[in-house]
């Protein structure tokens, strides 16, 4: 597609192009002193322990 976009007397040249590829960006959590990449542990408020990926779930906590 391509046409233009008026502004009262002027006429800016508009063109749509397909795109080619799909990109994403992902961000990583960086210490701000050091460089390095902050890790997140997923750890148990009851022991301390850390817990594997596969045995959390999401829930909610009743009043």
């Amino acid at each position: 597609w391509s046409g233009s976009i008026s502004f009262g007397l002027v006429n800016i040249p508009v063109r749509l192009y397909s795109a080619l590829h799909r990109k994403t960006v992902r961000f990583n959590q960086i210490d701000s002193a050091t460089g390095a990449r902050v890790r997140q542990k997923r750890v148990s408020a009851g022991d301390g322990e850390e817990v594997p990926f596969e045995r959390i779930v999401k829930g909610y906590e009743l009043p």
